[in-house]
């Protein structure tokens, strides 16, 4: 076995800070025998892994963590370096990072499974990771778990050293005036909201804050120039696309956003504008907001585009130097903490909103409920800049207590 491998895993496994862990945590298991986790450059996977086997499998001396860009399997396949381990070292528990950077990775993953029943695979990939449509199919093998950005329930537990639980959709929708007011007695909660939504989805915000806009600058590039172009194939002139629909997203109000302008701006046909939108959409850089369903799904248009976050969104209007549209920030996080615990969420014709038979309106402390009249089911008018709610209206930081 190389010794670099094993020293840069113990010396991982050292280093790693095991203090605040995120809540997919509590969703890891060895129980089976292929598990996945995937999401977006930055959000914390590596650190997730790492904690998972220092806390739970390291004493036992079965488990064993490596990236699979490392330059040692330039020349070794991670089938021939799992059979090693396995057979010399007794190694039966293997974590793979970075799996979709390794050629073939679907391929000698299903090797695995299929040729050594008694080894456990816990991989971490990009979101653009698609088990089902590629040549070997591990969707019937693999179970895969998404790990979304900070939620602001984890960012102010870390912030400030609390343990607030998760709320349920449920209870939000039913409770909220006395979850709002357990929540009373943290110190400047608005300003920590505000200061969420501009910093705090990644979690290197708390690693070093003053050059957070920077590292998520780099981000945006590898994701472009490094996963896309890998993962998709694409040439270097194709690539510079899809950078100027971020700026291009960054810039305009999500409304006003459809596949035609994009493909106008791009000087591209609207079924290349689409294509390119789905991959930023995979790759964690783009969130999409769809009509609610009716009829064929496939054929269904985009309502609205976002940027994928409110950091991103803050990150890009920075270097745009454009003023920050707080109606959107406002969207964004809502859709973000939605999505985030893995609710399904649409447009909606009479609202902004429609999660599952209710509607959303958001807005600031001075929305009224004037749109939500003609309305006659369920609807929910969600206030930023309010601490408590009453009846129909609700804060929205509460919806950051959701994952």
């Amino acid at each position: 076995m190389n010794e670099f491998l094993w020293q840069a895993f113990h010396r991982l496994i050292s280093e790693v800070d095991t203090s605040n862990r995120r809540f997919l945590y509590e969703k890891l298991s060895v129980n089976h025998r292929l598990l996945g986790v995937v999401g977006a450059r930055g959000v914390g996977k590596t650190t997730l892994l790492l904690q998972y086997i220092k806390n739970e499998l390291y004493s036992e001396g079965k488990a064993f963590y490596f990236s699979a860009d490392n330059i040692y399997f330039n020349h070794v396949t991670i089938l021939d370096f799992v059979n090693q381990l396995y057979s010399s070292q007794g190694i039966s528990i293997f974590f793979i990072d970075e799996i979709h950077k390794y050629p073939n990775w679907d391929q000698e993953l299903k090797n695995i499974y299929d040729s050594f029943p008694r080894i456990k695979v816990i991989f971490s990939g990009s979101s653009s990771i698609d088990l089902v449509t590629g040549a070997y199919d591990l969707s019937r093998r693999a179970k895969l778990l998404f790990l979304p950005g900070l939620s602001f329930r984890e960012y102010l537990n870390i912030k400030t050293g609390t343990q607030f639980p998760v709320i349920t959709f449920e209870e939000l929708m039913k409770h909220h005036q006395k979850l709002a007011a357990d929540l009373s007695n943290v110190s400047m909660i608005s300003k920590h909201f505000e200061e969420y939504r501009l910093f705090g989805y990644y979690p290197m915000v708390f690693q070093n804050k003053e050059t957070l806009y920077e590292g998520l600058a780099s981000i945006i590039e590898k994701t472009i120039y490094e996963d896309i172009a890998n993962f998709y194939q694409l040439k270097t002139n194709n690539l510079v696309h899809f950078k100027r629909i971020i700026d291009f997203l960054g810039s305009i109000p999500p409304g006003n956003i459809n596949i035609n302008n994009i493909a106008r701006h791009l000087s591209v046909d609207n079924k290349t504008a689409e294509h390119y939108l789905e991959i930023l959409k995979k790759t964690g850089l783009v969130r999409v907001l769809y009509p609610v369903a009716h009829g064929n799904q496939l054929l269904r248009k985009p309502s609205k585009v976002y940027l994928d976050n409110t950091t991103l969104h803050s990150v890009v209007n920075t270097f745009l130097s454009e003023k920050l549209d707080l109606g959107t920030q406002r969207e964004l996080v809502f859709m973000q903490f939605l999505m985030g615990a893995g609710l399904r969420i649409f447009f909606s014709n009479k609202a902004d909103f429609q999660v599952n038979d209710i509607i959303f309106e958001i807005g600031g402390k001075n929305k009224t409920k004037e749109q939500l009249k003609a309305f006659k089911g369920e609807k929910k008018l969600v206030k930023d800049d309010i601490l408590v709610g009453f009846k129909n209206e609700i804060p929205l930081y509460l919806f950051g207590f959701l994952y």
